[in-house]
């Protein structure tokens, strides 16, 4: 049999066609796939230098370069926007918010957000413990609906904790939706949450990676984390569902994380960004979920004067980065930013430079070492020439860190789902909440300070001199628009 087999592919190899024809064939498809791809690239209209490092991983790995950007090259996609329910959320009869005439507000609003809402209260969440508590709070409080959208939910003890409680729910005849990611929840998006379904609840996945849908569904990716209670109570930030992120009780393995419960009239455009991801995820009717909505909209709680930031595909320009490189560059005094990733994109990055130089107060805190080593190294370049350049570069000692904040002049605030690189910034669907509220700044200020005294300064690497990691560096920095 062997010797059969061996015959036979001596044979096949021997094969004029085989010798010959095929390999120009195949040369010939490469270089047209090549070129189709390039072509692609070019109408796109990508950041400059997002556009390059596709470029030269098309030019140099096109077996690889070109189907990679067949699959994850897409960004605004026009067929699916003009699917997905466009979000600019606002409230119907409104009294104006005096924070509308702040300039970031302005920039926001005009780049698809909608305006800012007063009358909210906004309690920071700053531990797992406290994310795990609210959380399960709300889902044995609630008594009408649960809306809960996640990019990660594990398989682990939390995430089957969850499980069995929103099944409970359903149960008790609560109105159970949970939203997931389906690349994010790939292992437990099927059988993992059937009791849920078997309760009368309803779980679907955003953009289903297998079969692949489309060339961009593997791509765009929906990272928003929201749970709305009721539609009066709500809560977002950076935390997914799992032991990492969450728990009941502490562990030295949980990373740390930050979001907020919101409770007023921004309650009910958190709850329209969940009920269009929904809609256009499920099939089912946006109008018809409307109108399951109570008529008054969630009455004042508070005098937190905030914005809600939807962004991604189903929005008109880019309001998260338009917004932050607005608060970067109207800083008149400090810049804080936490985030588990930095890899910011041209302008921002020589805004922040600029700002630096200038003397202003800048920190950038990230962790030690994050869950993902080429972020890592693709930071390297950015934070050295801002610590050059003056700013605090911090790295978060005790563990990996997962928060997401931006504070200027310690009075405006953003935090949410989105990370400071460029996939969170252009490409995948995030939220964010921005508070002109001076309690609500206080407030964050006070854990940013939390968060300074359990860093280091970065400093000079002794062995700059070496070869193999500047190469490593420059190649990931090259590549940093692609992650």
């Amino acid at each position: 049999m062997k010797e059969w087999l061996s015959q036979a592919y001596d044979s096949v190899v021997a094969h004029p066609f085989v010798n010959g024809v095929l390999p120009h064939l195949l040369t010939v498809a490469g270089f047209l796939l090549a070129f189709f791809a390039i072509a692609r690239l070019m109408s796109d209209r990508k950041q400059p230098g997002n556009t390059m490092a596709w470029l030269l991983a098309i030019a140099f790995i096109p077996y690889l370069g070109v189907p990679l950007y067949l699959m994850f090259g897409g960004r605004k996609v026009r067929r699916l926007a003009a699917r997905k329910a466009q979000l600019s959320p606002i409230i119907p009869g409104a009294p104006p918010s005096p924070a509308r005439a702040n300039p970031t507000a302005k920039v926001l609003t005009l780049n698809g957000a909608g305006p800012p809402v007063g009358g909210n209260r906004v309690r920071l969440i700053t531990s797992g413990e406290e994310a795990y508590a609210e959380l399960e709070r709300g889902i044995l409080g609630a008594k009408h609906t649960i809306h809960l959208m996640t990019f990660i939910l594990s398989r682990d003890a939390v995430g089957k904790r969850i499980v069995r409680l929103l099944a409970q729910r359903a149960r008790e005849g609560v109105k159970v939706r949970l939203l997931l990611d389906s690349l994010g929840c790939f292992v437990s998006s099927r059988r993992f949450c059937d009791p849920i379904r078997a309760a009368g609840g309803e779980v679907v996945k955003f953009m289903p990676v297998l079969p692949l849908q489309t060339r961009w569904s593997a791509n765009l990716r929906n990272h928003r984390k929201i749970a709305i209670f009721d539609h009066r109570v709500a809560g977002l930030g950076g935390h997914n569902l799992a032991l990492e992120y969450m728990g009941p009780v502490h562990s030295r393995r949980r990373w740390r994380d930050f979001g907020a419960i919101v409770e007023g009239p921004a309650v009910s455009l958190l709850n329209e960004i969940f009920l269009a991801d929904w809609a256009f995820a499920s099939g089912q009717s946006l109008e018809k979920l409307h109108n399951e909505l109570p008529p008054p909209a969630p009455a004042a709680a508070g005098h937190s004067e905030v914005q809600v930031v939807a962004s991604g595909p189903d929005v008109r320009g880019d309001p998260l980065y338009e917004g932050i490189l607005s608060l970067v560059q109207q800083a008149q005094h400090s810049i804080w930013i936490v985030t588990p990733y930095f890899i910011p994109d041209e302008v921002l990055f020589r805004s922040l430079l600029l700002q630096a130089r200038t003397g202003l107060d800048v920190r950038i805190v990230v962790p030690a070492k994050s869950n993902h080593p080429i972020t890592d190294l693709a930071r390297r370049h950015y934070l050295r020439e801002l610590r050059r350049a003056g700013a605090k570069i911090l790295f978060y000692q005790p563990g990996m860190s997962h928060a997401k904040m931006l504070l200027v002049d310690e009075h405006t605030g953003l935090l949410g789902s989105a990370n400071m690189d460029l996939r969170s910034l252009f490409v995948n669907f995030e939220v964010g909440l921005v508070t002109y509220s001076p309690t609500d700044a206080a407030a964050m200020a006070r854990w940013a300070h939390e968060v300074f005294t359990q860093s280091k300064p970065m400093t000079e690497p002794r062995h700059n001199h070496r070869l193999m990691p500047a190469i490593g560096e420059e190649i990931s920095r090259l590549l940093a628009p692609l992650l």
